[in-house]
C-alpha cells in the first residue's frame, strides 16, 4: 500500500499551517530554560523567509546544504525552507571531528552549510580547506559580532519575504544521512520527500497522533529518529513538538509535567540516565500516555520504569536506510517488553539465513526488509552504487542485524551481524574506528569492539598492534582518535598485543577479543 501518493514535505508542511494555523506547532527549551513558542502561522513565515534568503544567495534545486546545530527551531525552518526551493539537507552530528567532517564536504560537495555562531570559526578553517564551501550561514546571531564572510540569516529574513516556489517532486532527494556503516568510512543513505511523508503518515497512524498530542523531543535532530519518528508524524497530524535544546536527564521529567507532553521518544541510554535520577513523588504525575524507545533493556528495567513513571513504553527496532521504525509494538494488540514488536505497515520484515534463505519461526537469522527504494525504504547510497546494491537486492534490504520471529510475527533483536557498535544511541563502526588508529605512525594494525557498559550500552575497546621498534601509550592513541573523530567513537581504553586471534584465512576473530575483554575488563572501557 502507497502512503505517499504524490506528496513532498512542503505539501505537508503547508497542509498542517493553514488547518492548524494558530495552534502552537514548536515549544523550544533552550540549555538555559528559556522557553519560546511558534505557532504553525509563525513557523509558515519564517519557512518562507529562510526559503528567500537561501534563493537569493543563489541556493537551488539539488544544491547541498550543510546543517550543523544542536536542537533549535531553525534547524527545522532550515529543512522546511530546503525542501521548498529543492535544495538537499545534508545534517552534520555536531560532535564529529573535522577529519569527519572533511569527508563529509568532499563526499557530497556542499557549497553551503548553516550553523551556529559558537561553530563559525570551526567552519572559517574548513573553507579554506575547502573551495567547494563557498558560503556560511549563521542563525541566531547576537549583534555587534563579527563573521566575516558569513550570511548572517536573522538580519537578511526581513529583506526576502517571498521566493518562488520550484517544481520539487515525491522522488526528489530530501536530505542525506551519514551513517556508519561496514566500509572505513561512513555512507550518504538518500532520502526522499515521499520517504518523510511515508514516515509522517504511518507514524501517525500507528501511534495514533492527534492535533492535541504534544510530543517532548530531547533527542538530536540531525538523527533519522528525531526527524522521522518525532516530527514528521506531529507535523502530519497538526500536533506540538516540544524540543529542547540538549538532553538533561536531571531536568527530563520536570520538563514533561511543565510543557504537558502526553508522547516522547528515547533511547537506551536516555532511558537510563532517567531512571538513574532520585525518585520523586511527583515522577507518576504526567501525562505521558505513551514513550517509544529504540535499544532494548532488561525487562526489569523496563517494568521499573513504567511503575514509577507511569508511562508505557513502545519498543521499535529501524535504522536510517528503512526511514527509522520498522518494526513496532502494536498500541492495539500485545504490547511486549524485549520484543521490537511486529512489520510497519507499507513493509514486508523476515529472517533469513546467510544464503538469503527464510528461516523457521524461532530460528536466529539477518533480519531483512522489503520495501520501495525512494518510498518505502532509502533510495540508495550516495554515490555509492556497490554499496546500494550490496544493501538492496531483489527489493529486500538487508540490514545487517541479527533478530528471530516468533509463530505470532513479533520480532526479538539478538545482535548486530555487521561490524556495528551502539554506544549512547550512536552507532559506531569499529572498522571506521580502526582506519583512524591505523593511520597513526606507530600502528601497524588495530582491532576494535564494543564491550558492555551500564550507562552508554556499549564502549569503545581497541586492540593495538604496533610496528616494531615503535613505542606508544594508550594516552596517545586516545588523543589521536579525539582529534579526528567525534566523541562518541574515541575509544575508552586501548590494550596492545603482539598478536590478534585470527581464522585459517587470517581474518581477526572479534569474538576471542570480545571474550578476553569481558574476562578481564578493561579499567577505562
Amino acid at each position: 500500500m502507497d502512503m505517499t501518493g504524490c506528496a513532498t514535505l512542503s505539501g505537508v508542511f503547508d497542509r498542517a499551517c493553514r488547518a492548524f494555523s494558530e495552534k502552537e506547532f514548536i515549544v523550544f527549551e533552550d540549555r538555559q530554560g528559556a522557553v519560546e513558542a511558534f505557532t504553525y502561522a509563525q513557523a509558515s513565515v519564517a519557512v518562507e523567509q529562510y526559503a528567500a534568503v537561501f534563493a537569493r544567495r543563489g541556493i537551488t534545486r539539488g544544491d547541498r546544504v550543510l546543517v550543523h546545530m544542536h536542537n533549535r527551531p531553525a534547524y527545522l525552518f532550515t529543512w522546511f525552507a530546503c525542501a521548498r526551493i529543492g535544495a538537499i539537507m545534508v545534517p552534520l552530528n555536531v560532535q564529529a571531528g573535522d577529519y569527519e567532517l572533511d569527508y563529509c564536504i568532499e563526499h557530497c560537495g556542499a557549497g553551503t552549510v548553516v550553523t551556529e555562531p559558537e561553530s563559525f570559526e570551526r567552519f572559517w578553517g574548513l573553507q579554506k580547506k575547502h573551495p567547494v564551501l563557498q558560503t556560511i550561514f549563521l542563525c541566531a546571531a547576537p549583534p555587534g559580532n563579527e563573521y566575516p564572510g558569513a550570511v548572517l540569516i536573522d538580519e537578511e529574513r526581513d529583506c526576502c519575504l517571498h521566493v518562488l516556489h520550484t517544481a520539487v517532486r515525491d522522488d526528489d532527494d530530501l536530505m542525506w544521512l551519514f551513517t556508519s556503516g561496514t566500509t572505513s568510512r561512513p555512507k550518504a543513505v538518500q532520502l526522499t520527500h515521499a520517504n518523510a511523508v511515508f514516515a509522517g503518515r504511518f507514524g501517525a497512524e500507528w501511534w495514533k497522533v492527534t492535533p492535541d498530542d504534544r510530543h517532548m523531543l530531547v533527542l538530536p535532530l540531525f538523527h533519522v529518529n528525531a526527524q522521522f519518528m518525532s516530527v514528521m508524524p506531529v507535523l502530519t497530524a497538526g500536533a506540538t513538538l516540544i524540543m529542547t535544546e540538549r538532553f538533561s536527564a536531571s531536568h527530563y521529567m520536570g520538563q514533561v509535567r511543565r510543557h504537558r507532553a502526553t508522547t516522547a521518544s528515547l533511547v537506551a541510554t536516555t532511558l537510563t540516565m532517567i531512571l538513574n535520577q532520585p525518585a520523586g513523588e511527583l515522577d507518576a504525575k504526567n501525562d505521558l500516555r505513551l514513550i517509544i524507545y529504540a535499544i532494548g533493556l532488561p525487562k526489569e528495567k523496563l517494568l521499573t520504569f513504567q511503575e514509577r513513571f507511569n508511562a508505557p513504553l513502545c519498543e521499535l527496532w529501524g535504522m536510517s536506510e528503512t526511514l527509522g521504525a520498522t518494526t513496532i509494538n502494536p498500541l492495539d494488540g500485545d504490547m511486549r517488553l524485549n520484543c521490537i514488536g511486529i512489520a510497519r505497515t507499507g513493509n514486508r520484515v523476515k529472517i533469513v539465513d546467510d544464503e538469503g534463505r527464510d528461516v523457521p519461526p524461532g530460528t536466529v537469522g539477518e533480519l531483512v526488509v522489503q520495501g520501495v527504494p525512494g518510498r518505502t525504504l532509502m533510495k540508495g547510497y550516495y554515490n555509492d552504487p556497490a554499496a546500494t546494491a550490496a544493501a538492496i537486492r531483489d527489493g529486500w534490504l538487508y540490514t545487517g542485524d541479527n533478530a528471530w520471529m516468533d509463530e505470532q510475527g513479533y520480532f526479538y533483536f539478538v545482535d548486530r551481524k555487521k561490524d556495528m557498535i551502539k554506544r549512547a544511541g550512536e552507532n559506531v563502526a569499529a572498522c571506521e574506528v580502526e582506519y583512524v588508529i591505523s593511520l597513526h605512525p606507530a600502528v601497524e594494525e588495530a582491532a576494535v569492539v564494543g564491550v558492555p557498559d551500564a550507562v552508554r550500552e556499549e564502549a569503545v575497546l581497541a586492540f593495538v598492534i604496533l610496528r616494531p621498534g615503535e613505542r606508544c601509550s594508550e594516552r596517545d592513541i586516545i588523543e589521536w582518535c579525539a582529534d579526528k573523530l567525534a566523541d562518541f567513537k574515541v575509544p575508552g581504553s586501548v590494550r596492545f598485543v603482539t598478536d590478534f586471534p585470527r581464522t585459517s584465512l587470517g581474518k581477526v576473530q572479534k569474538n576471542i577479543l570480545k571474550q578476553q575483554a569481558l574476562s578481564d575488563p578493561p579499567a577505562g572501557a
